[in-house]
């Protein structure tokens, strides 16, 4: 999906939501259980219920790998159901040398060899150009960058001094080099505030992908705020507070009240800008 096509979507649905799906067998409800991939049928009743209310769904790909073969049959399974006009993320935060990068890029983007074609990938910029390029080799696919993470410990290496910059300015800064904001997102943690108008020095241009609003705590208001930009270039994640609202056999509809609150809220704040 290009940029115009993801920009029509948040105009088209009033939103620029994107839910993750971090699908959690001890917390699905437990009638789900008995069936043969309770997963997939979580998350296909989760896309059923809420894809009228977001652009896009993230797939933490940790919570699928973890249980093997089952796990990925049920990560190819959802990605098959996704639907087209929303922004797939596969959430799997890849980063290697260049011919291992290469081959985590097929794993995602290459569904002749892997049955799966993501729109986007997280990657960690640790390691480099040469670990970020061979993602930035598909056509039409988007590397979404660690920039600002939202957890306690990225202040251990992300706030520090560089020069007259923090290391994340540095990294947001070295990455534009390496592609345009035609390809290229950025990860920034909304329980960061202000920190939005650094990075929009550095980035004024690019989509960012805000995880952290929701069960982290991080204010809808200020991500708004401080990252909104001309055509939004801001996608929302929430997860627990929308796939877990209830764990009940209500759980699809609950789910879809919560993205419907958000994706109201959001209305509201673009009416700004279309």
């Amino acid at each position: 999906m290009d940029r115009k096509a993801l920009v029509n979507q948040i105009r088209s649905k009033k939103s620029f939501l994107c839910i993750g799906l971090d699908t959690d067998l001890n917390k699905i409800p437990k009638h789900l259980l008995e069936l043969n991939d309770p997963v997939f049928e979580f998350n296909k009743r989760i896309i059923d219920a809420t894809k009228e209310f977001c652009v896009s769904y993230k797939i933490n790909t940790a919570f699928y790998e973890s249980r093997g073969v089952k796990g990925w049959e049920s990560l190819v399974k959802t990605w098959k159901y996704l639907p087209k006009d929303c922004f797939s993320i596969a959430d799997a935060k890849r980063g290697d040398i260049g011919n291992t990068s290469e081959m985590y890029a097929s794993a995602f983007f290459n569904e002749a060899s892997s049955q799966m074609s993501f729109d986007s990938i997280t990657v960690a910029p640790y390691m480099g150009e040469d670990s970020v390029k061979p993602f930035l080799k598909f056509d039409g696919k988007w590397v979404i960058l660690l920039a600002l993470t939202s957890n306690e410990g990225s202040k251990d290496f992300q706030n520090l001094k560089v020069g007259s910059d923090m290391l994340f300015e540095k990294v947001v800064c070295k990455a534009n080099e390496w592609a345009s904001d035609e390809q290229l997102m950025f990860v920034v943690g909304a329980t960061r505030g202000e920190a939005f108008l650094n990075i929009r020095k550095q980035a004024p241009t690019n989509f960012l992908l805000v995880p952290g609003v929701g069960a982290q705590g991080g204010s809808l208001e200020d991500v708004c705020k401080y990252g909104m930009i001309r055509d939004c270039g801001l996608l929302v994640n929430s997860s627990r507070a929308i796939i877990y609202a209830s764990s009940g056999l209500d759980f699809a509809e609950a789910a879809a009240a919560e993205a419907q609150k958000v994706q109201k809220q959001m209305e509201n704040v673009l009416q700004a800008i279309f």
